[in-house]
């Protein structure tokens, strides 16, 4: 979670998860009902899925891990098929299964022995085991690395991993464990590494978990993520519920049994260990007040139990790793501690107090959080850093969300707010609204070429809002209680197809679709299938995805238009390099009555190696400029976005141009694409 004083370094994904690379591959880091038709009481009723047997199957633990020993068995073959090296073997991570028997089975790799982070990959088969798909987190080919390194690499690794460590609080004078010889993937060219793991405490009190990659032969960084993923009961936040605990005589203990044998624990303001499992004489826990220690407990427990829950009824998925096994969470951490955290190594939910002790972090969308952090891991693996960061933090967001609405409890009633009632900001204001990211000051509203470079809680604004868009739709609209406003980055209306669809859609592109470093463009994709998948090709359902991606930035609207009098030019123009003079690219508007609209969509494509050194206006008719983009530092390479600008005072018909000069040196580029959608 974030502190309103470190706004930069902590929000909710302080909702965030341990992802820490304890196994092999780059990874971001309960009584229970029976189903209802298990997976299938993710659609609505009256609204049939069109292709049930695509839905997830609910497997038990016993079932899972028969199909994960099937698979291991055969993981030679699986790498002759995909024409691996004779250097190269592969590991099972998970397998899912569909409705319909379709598996999809992750996993990751190794290269002469020595683990591949970013080399993960996802087999889909048939019943009669045909492989139907491969996708890769990287197309690069493992072949002629060295896995000698210097003497002195290790030494050099550490030493590259303290200091970065030191960046972020932490007062560690020595690295967990040594570092460890990898082949790093997941930036284009495989190359011998060093994983370094530093500990301690961040600045905020937040545990230490800092994985950092080094080239074995340069000691130079290469890449770095935060392991911890920051994220009868008389409760605070849910009021009176109904908790899974466990009797020993004439003592009970916050041990929910029927829920893989999830377990709350009291941390009485420690920083580790597991402090003391909550026991007591009554079956009562808490009374609404933090100044019962039991009410925070009572509160972790409910949340706890309510997402297992929901991952078994709608889902299909018994825990978190699918095996049955839960969690276990600890309150009270710290002293006035303003976060949650999951922690992939202990395998568990981790809540402080808030400020001065008042506001404990035990909320629902909280637990629901913290716990999809822990799923993500087991799945996807997706990377806690750049675009894919973003989406393992919307992820969380998004089934928070979905296990907050499943609840549907008078008390804390499902919304699209993030954080609502933890008044982590002080002012009782949400962390993140999912309708319009940006009112929280730092979220994007709609993907853009440097989103990456956010903070993950900032960059998981656009799928955030993909998924408000999915569900609900544009415009305004009230539910309950809480009045919504959404806007689309195109200007465009998109129509929801609901919560239910959009949720499964989600979690069946993460379980599937989605590897350790998928960006924006790849979670359109994924989601994208899987909605064809569940829904058939052309379906409303796949409409909306698209539609609702185009409506944060992200790719085409269904059909490759949008629903707009579009006028477009296609002709090159090339870009003289600085000191050189603007150019323009031109399109005739003609047909329009009137002015222009105040939601006038410019597309700009441009392909530059230093976007950063442009300066782009946009020229009305009368001449009129509106800057699209000042000069920057920005360093991405090529551009392809689609600018808003209100143009309401111009008229519509006539020549407008596209003017773009280059302000820095050293590089050139060439305007390809210039189109307004009216």
């Amino acid at each position: 979670m974030k502190s309103t004083a470190r706004r930069h370094a902590t929000a909710t994904g302080a909702l965030l998860t341990a992802a820490a690379l304890l196994t092999v591959g780059v990874q971001a880091g309960s009584a229970s009902a029976q189903p209802d038709g298990s997976a299938n009481a993710a659609a609505p009723q009256g609204q049939p899925v069109r292709n049930p047997g695509a839905l997830p199957a609910q497997l038990s633990p016993s079932q899972r891990a028969e199909l994960i020993a099937k698979a291991q068995s055969t993981t030679a073959a699986t790498a002759k098929e995909l024409g691996l090296g004779a250097q190269e073997k592969l590991l099972v991570h998970d397998v899912v299964k569909d409705q319909d028997g379709t598996t999809h089975t992750r996993y990751e790799r190794t290269y002469e022995g020595l683990p591949v982070l970013g080399g993960d990959l996802v087999v889909s088969r048939s019943t009669d085991n045909r492989t139907q798909s491969v996708s890769k987190a990287s197309a690069a080919q493992l072949q002629g690395i060295s896995t000698t390194a210097p003497a002195d690499a290790p030494a050099a690794a550490s030493t590259q991993a303290l200091d970065a460590a030191k960046a972020v609080g932490s007062k560690a004078a020595k690295a967990d464990v040594a570092p460890r010889k990898v082949v790093w993937m997941a930036n284009g060219v495989p190359t011998l590494a060093y994983e370094t793991v530093v500990g301690g405490l961040q600045d905020d009190g937040t545990p230490n978990q800092l994985h950092v990659i080094t080239d074995a032969k340069t000691g130079a960084k290469l890449h770095q993520w935060q392991g911890i993923e920051t994220g009868v009961g008389n409760t605070h936040y849910s009021g009176q519920v109904t908790l899974g605990t466990s009797q020993s005589g004439s003592s009970f203990t916050l041990n929910d049994t029927g829920r893989g044998s999830h377990k709350t624990y009291n941390l009485n303001h420690g920083t580790s260990g597991t402090g003391s499992l909550f026991t007591q004489s009554t079956d009562t826990w808490g009374n609404g007040a933090n100044s019962n220690a039991a009410t925070a407990g009572a509160d972790a427990a409910y949340g706890a139990g309510v997402t297992w829950d929901f991952y078994k009824n709608v889902l299909g998925r018994t825990g978190i790793r699918g095996d049955g096994v839960a969690a276990y969470s600890r309150v009270h951490y710290g002293n006035a501690y303003v976060n949650a955290f999951w922690d992939d190594g202990c395998f568990c939910m981790t809540y402080g107090d808030g400020t001065a002790n008042n506001d404990p972090l035990t909320s629902l969308d909280v637990a629901g959080h913290e716990m999809t952090h822990g799923v993500t891991a087991a799945t996807a693996g997706l990377n806690y850093s750049g675009e894919s960061g973003g989406l393992n933090e919307a992820t969380s967001d998004i089934m928070g969300t979905s296990v907050e609405f499943y609840a549907n409890n008078p008390s804390a009633p499902g919304n699209y707010l993030i954080g609502e009632q933890i008044n982590i900001n002080g002012d009782g204001t949400p962390l993140r609204y999912m309708d319009k990211p940006s009112k929280d000051g730092g979220s994007a509203d709609s993907w853009y070429s440097g989103v990456g470079n956010l903070d993950v809680h900032y960059s998981s604004g656009p799928a955030n809002h993909w998924f408000y868009l999915a569900s609900e739709g544009s415009g305004t609209k009230t539910i309950n209680g809480v009045t919504y406003n959404s806007p689309t980055s195109d200007g465009l209306p998109v129509t929801g197809i609901g919560r239910d669809k959009a949720q499964l859609i989600w979690y069946k592109a993460l379980t599937s679709k989605f590897n350790s470093s998928t960006d924006y463009k790849g979670a359109r994709d994924g989601t994208i299938a899987a909605a064809t998948e569940l829904y058939g090709a052309g379906s409303p359902e796949v409409t909306n995805v698209t539609n609702a991606w185009a409506a944060v930035n992200v790719g085409a609207r269904a059909g490759g238009s949008t629903t707009g009098k579009v006028f477009e030019s296609t002709a090159r123009v090339a870009i003289p390099d600085s000191p050189g003079p603007a150019v323009t690219s031109s399109v005739s508007v003609t047909g329009i009555t009137g002015n222009a609209p105040s939601t006038l969509q410019v597309g700009v494509k441009i392909t530059h190696t230093y976007i950063g050194d442009l300066q782009i206006d946009l020229v009305a008719p009368n001449g009129t400029s509106y800057r699209l983009q000042n000069s920057s530092s920005d360093s991405t390479a090529n551009l392809d976005k689609t600018y808003t600008v209100n143009a309401s005072a111009v008229a519509a018909n006539g020549t407008w141009k596209l003017k773009v000069q280059d302000k820095g040196a050293a590089d050139v580029g060439t305007i390809t694409d210039f189109k307004l959608t009216f």
